[in-house]
């Protein structure tokens, strides 16, 4: 059984991102944990911004349960202002030394919304330094991940090396989308995913539907 931890920057990037792979993990009966570094205050124009976390979590508990997970965590970074520094950095190393994931998944380096480049850059460098002698106050138990994907949402991937089929889970993905309404109703990403998933499959001759990931780390055999 797999340990899986997704790191998301904002509600909906998850499932946008990698949500039939999170349901085929599910399915597999691996252990999968979701991780918000922001709860998305900051993603609409309606609703006020307290008002908004509690709505996009309750959205985010809802479109997990379709996926099949019910562990989440909201870190509650600002929405925006994800930036590299000590607390959030300590934070996820912390999260990374308790939680022993096997695999982990984030967004990719060249993401071209900020917020997910700063989610790359903080996950990735806590992964390195959980496994290290370092850093006593975020517990002393180390941890290297053997697998870390990265996954596409805003910007699509110039270079990928593994193509996740999703065939079986692609409605389960956008059933579990569209209960992020309060992202859904201004924009159609749900079309927009359903559109990216069916190209990568046609292009790489694999199923009908496939999630495509960097590989930026993984153990010998793995792919």
């Amino acid at each position: 059984m797999e340990r899986v931890l997704v790191f998301a920057p904002h509600p909906d990037d998850d499932v946008i991102a990698c949500g039939g792979t999170i349901a085929k993990h599910s399915h597999k009966g691996d252990s999968v944990a979701i991780v918000y570094l922001s709860s998305g205050e900051a993603g609409s124009l309606v609703y006020p911004p307290a008002d908004l976390i509690l709505r996009r979590e309750a959205e985010a508990r809802q479109a997990s349960a379709v996926l099949g997970v019910t562990d989440l965590v909201f870190l509650r970074f600002p929405d925006g202002y994800i930036s590299f520094q000590p607390g959030y950095l300590e934070c996820l190393i912390k999260l990374i030394r308790d939680r022993k994931p096997t695999q982990i998944y984030l967004p990719h380096a060249l993401e071209s919304v900020r917020d997910h480049q700063m989610t790359y850059q903080l996950v990735s460098e806590a992964a390195k330094k959980a496994a290290g002698p370092w850093f006593q106050n975020c517990g002393n138990n180390t941890w290297s991940t053997g697998t870390i994907l990265g996954y596409e949402v805003w910007t699509p991937l110039q270079t990928y090396h593994w193509t996740e089929d999703i065939t079986d889970f692609m409605e389960i993905k956008l059933a579990a989308l569209r209960k992020h309404q309060s992202q859904i109703k201004d924009t159609a990403y749900d079309d927009a995913v359903k559109g990216l998933n069916r190209y990568r499959a046609v292009m790489n001759n694999v199923g009908q539907y496939c999630e495509c990931f960097q590989v930026i780390k993984a153990q010998p055999g793995d792919f």
